[in-house]
């Protein structure tokens, strides 16, 4: 299956990006991050080496809420790039299947 998405705007991504530097600063922020956990593979990290992953990217049209960010790993963060959940899990899936 081919992957296809028609992108959010870039005026979309900016707003979105600028409440994801306040929801950073937010104890909220720091209680999720603090736990030391990825949240896609589980390993165990050190908080301040955890990244924010919009588990609905901005690129897909997903928005900066508590209820769409996630504490995860570099690792993890960078190989999901702007993969929807379903899509995620797919890959995932493949990974551990080679």
């Amino acid at each position: 299956m081919e992957d296809y998405f028609t992108s959010a705007s870039d005026e979309h991504i900016a707003r979105q990006k600028d409440k994801a530097r306040d929801l950073r600063g937010s104890q909220w922020w720091k209680n999720r991050r603090g736990q030391g956990r990825c949240h896609y593979c589980g390993a165990s990290v050190p908080p301040r080496m955890l990244t924010m992953d919009h588990v609905v990217p901005l690129a897909r049209g997903g928005y900066t809420e508590k209820g769409n960010v996630v504490p995860c790993c570099k690792d993890c963060n960078s190989a999901k790039r702007n993969l929807l959940p379903i899509e995620w899990e797919e890959q995932l899936a493949r990974l551990r299947a080679s």
